[in-house]
């Protein structure tokens, strides 16, 4: 529809139906009193806006609508565009092109609103005497006088309150804008503008709410009740009374039969046409809730609230909904298998990264989102435990005066410390004596590892962290290296990713790429790594790891691929984790209790966290190519720096 001649007013032929008779009884009854009624009314009209115009000066310059953006729905998609869910504030809206909407919906809403719409100028005089006259007859309002352009100088500039002056103020301004837009770019405006009910602006929401299809595949049917809704949507909603719409359907056919923009056939097969409603989707939930509040959450903090729920973004989360699904199913199916084995009220998370992007590519925040939305994932501050260990010992090969098979006495020792003095023990209450490096990680001793964060010094292994992204207040404390302070299993998951791309980083995100409605990139999240740890030093935390899983404390989580990873447990069997990566995918458990308190005496990562990994991990990973790392021998040690 470009040009006036798409809709011509001819005498329609002779019809059969309700509707038809009464518009042919309407232009029998109009046609000898039509044209003097027209033209008193042009009269009147134009004579009064002239003289009226000058008390308007002060309405609002329309040609700030050239810029004029609606508000419009955010939508979120997962990294191969499927949709999770659709942000908004009172507005839910999708912004569409005209040549986008369907043929059939234009000629039902110009049939309905305003038939010579592509004739007047902005208003319609004789439109005006002809509904008079129409509503007169019908004995109550069945057209209206104001013009689609009328109609959107009202929405978007004026008041909805009921006075002479306000439509008086309308024909103003819908001339003015005539003067500036062209009739379809008007058209497409109010399409996308006007409200069609159960919160849906625009035709395209409104599609896709009522018949679940796009404004472009709508029938003749389906046009012409939505069209129907326009005057009160909420009262002619099929969703609400289907008779009721399918009489105001009737009535919209009837008047498209009466201008002949529709033949006699395609009228009835519209009115027989079976309609298959879609759902109410304005505020429906969101697929996967903590993953989508934690996106929404990042766009707030970079884009503020209001460009979020009205700035119609499209917004490319990194996760993908298949590994997403597995994620959350896991989840719900181990809560109730720890349960079962007495850990009562626990909660869990569950973060996966891809160690190559460092995008999270799954996130679980809890056990039901419906329940507690708090992010677990992403907010709760909880004790690592012997899961930091990787860190010390790491910081230790940076330093390059210790290797896997550097041996560590596993002796009781004491510290001062900020309380007098500090004495670790082992989780056995036993000592092993001289043992390797290796051996110290695999078996989770406690003593060997705050041994080596002392040799090395506390301050050093906090460095690491910071430099992992780990950002939670440390004190240097001889109690560190055994994980006494609070992270995220967001940071511990791209911690450990970083280890597993060899100390190359990128910022850990939810978001891949935001753009407008538009197509115009707004953010860009394209990964552009930084070498931020000592590539051998990694490549060897790495190996020692893998000892874990073969043979120490993480046997639980081993598949049929090299894994490296650490198990955690904390104090009173408060916190129990275990993380575990394979070159291309890094994934992060936690276990606890949401008032910190314990779990269940016996508690542990290895045997009660692992079993969770490895499950996630095998169904993750079932089309991904076995890939070995890196040996340490690939790359250059550090040379030790004598003070």
């Amino acid at each position: 529809m470009s040009s006036s001649e798409t809709f011509k007013h001819e005498q329609p032929e002779i019809g059969t139906s309700h509707s038809f008779e009464f518009w042919r009884q309407v232009g029998l009854i109009a046609g000898s009193t039509l044209l003097s009624i027209a033209m008193l009314t042009s009269s009147v009209v134009a004579g009064g806006l002239i003289g009226l115009a000058i008390s308007f000066r002060n309405l609002p310059d329309v040609r700030q609508i050239q810029n004029f953006l609606p508000a419009e729905t955010t939508y979120i998609y997962d990294i191969k565009g499927k949709l999770l869910v659709g942000i908004h504030g009172e507005a839910n809206r999708k912004v569409i092109p005209l040549d986008k909407i369907n043929p059939n919906l234009k000629r039902a809403v110009l049939a309905s609103e305003d038939s010579y719409f592509y004739n007047h100028h902005g208003i319609d005089p004789s439109g005006i005497g002809r509904a008079a006259l129409v509503n007169w007859t019908a004995g109550g309002v069945r057209e209206g006088g104001s013009t689609i352009s009328m109609q959107l100088v009202k929405n978007l500039f004026l008041s909805r309150k009921r006075a002479l002056s306000r439509k008086i103020a309308e024909a103003i301004l819908a001339i003015r804008l005539e003067q500036i837009l062209t009739k379809d770019r008007i058209l497409e405006m109010y399409l996308n503008q006007v409200y069609w009910g159960h919160n849906n602006y625009g035709a395209e929401t409104a599609a896709q709410t009522y018949f679940n299809k796009s404004a472009e595949n709508l029938t003749l049917g389906e046009s012409a009740m939505m069209a129907g809704l326009v005057q009160a949507p909420e009262e002619f909603s099929p969703f609400v009374n289907m008779n009721l719409a399918k009489q105001k359907q009737r009535e919209v056919l009837g008047r498209m039969l009466a201008l002949k923009w529709i033949t006699y056939q395609e009228y009835n097969d519209a009115l027989q046409q079976k309609i298959k409603l879609g759902k109410i989707k304005s505020f429906e939930a969101s697929i996967f809730p903590y993953v989508t509040n934690a996106v929404a959450q990042e766009l707030i903090k970079k884009f503020g609230r209001d460009a979020v729920v009205k700035g119609g973004m499209r917004v490319q989360a990194t996760v993908a909904f298949d590994l997403q699904k597995i994620a959350e199913e896991t989840i719900k199916k181990w809560h109730k298998t720890l349960e079962g084995q007495g850990l009562n009220n626990n909660q869990m998370a569950l973060v996966a990264i891809d160690p190559r992007t460092h995008f999270v590519k799954a996130l679980v925040g809890g056990v039901d989102s419906k329940a507690s939305e708090f992010n677990r994932a992403t907010q709760a501050q909880r004790q690592p435990g012997s899961s930091f260990k990787p860190f010390v010992y790491y910081t230790a090969f940076a330093s390059g005066k210790f290797t896997p098979n550097t041996t560590v006495v596993d002796s009781p020792v004491s510290y001062p410390d900020i309380n007098g003095s500090y004495s670790p023990h082992n989780y056995d209450n036993t000592f092993r004596g001289a043992i390797p490096i290796r051996t110290a990680l695999a078996q989770s001793r406690n003593v060997p590892a705050v041994k080596i964060g002392k040799a090395i010094g506390i301050n050093k292994v906090i460095e690491t962290c910071r430099t992992l992204g780990i950002m939670s207040p440390m004190e240097p404390v001889s109690s560190l290296p055994l994980g006494a302070i609070g992270v995220t299993p967001l940071e511990m998951a791209s911690a450990y990713a970083t280890f597993a791309n060899y100390g190359w980083q990128s910022p850990p995100t939810l978001i891949a790429r935001v753009s407008d409605s538009s197509g115009n990139v707004l953010l860009d999240n394209t990964p552009k790594p930084r070498l931020v740890l000592d590539p051998w030093a990694s490549a060897t935390i790495l190996d020692v790891m893998q000892s874990v899983v073969k043979e120490g404390t993480g046997k639980g989580a081993a598949i049929n691929r090299p894994v490296a990873g650490k198990t955690g447990t904390t104090s009173s069997e408060k916190d129990i984790w275990f993380i575990g990566t394979v070159p291309q995918l890094t994934t992060a458990i936690w276990v606890g209790r949401d008032d910190n308190r314990q779990l269940a005496h016996g508690a542990t990562g290895g045997g009660m966290v692992t079993p969770i990994w490895r499950d996630f991990m095998q169904q993750a990973l079932q089309n991904v190519p076995i890939q070995n790392f890196k040996p340490a021998s690939k790359f250059s040690r550090p040379k030790s720096i004598k003070k």
